[in-house]
């Protein structure tokens, strides 16, 4: 199954799927998962990084276990919107993901994602600690909200 652009995917999942949102870091995978009606995001969990097979494996059992039709993917384009190396890199990351699974993927501009939540944490005076643990999976969770509201905004 290819990459599917944002106003092809509900209509390229199946029904009553839910769509599970990625925040590829070089060390971790932050882990968003959406409800049944793809309207909430919820952060889910942060994988630590390893090879690709055993990350793969990991996600094939999420997948499975939580009833997921796609992935959304965040794309960190450059500020000016270009597409750098890491782009390059969660691009890879899908193509190869596709190889091992038959699933939908989109991708979603996760650009200052990070630095939102960062800013969320800090208002809400949580501990550097604290935040170094759950970072990863509320920048997944912002990415897929970004995904789902779109989609809402074309379902309207």
């Amino acid at each position: 199954m290819p990459i599917t652009p944002i106003e092809e995917l509900e209509a390229a999942l199946p029904r009553h799927s839910r769509l599970l949102g990625l925040d590829l870091g070089e060390k971790t995978i932050g882990l968003a998962l959406s409800d049944g009606l793809l309207m909430i995001a919820t952060p889910m969990e942060t994988l630590k990084r390893g090879k690709f097979t055993a990350d793969a494996e990991k996600l094939r059992g999420i997948i499975a276990e939580h009833e997921i039709g796609g992935l959304i993917i965040g794309l960190p384009l450059n500020m000016d919107g270009s597409e750098g190396p890491r782009c390059q890199s969660s691009r890879q990351f899908a193509a190869n993901f596709l190889e091992k699974m038959d699933i939908v993927i989109g991708f979603w501009d996760e650009r200052l994602s990070t630095v939102a939540v960062t800013r969320t944490l800090l208002d809400a005076d949580m501990s550097r600690k604290r935040r170094a643990e759950v970072v990863d999976k509320m920048a997944a969770s912002y990415i897929l909200q970004g995904a789902l509201d779109r989609l809402k905004v074309l379902r309207e």
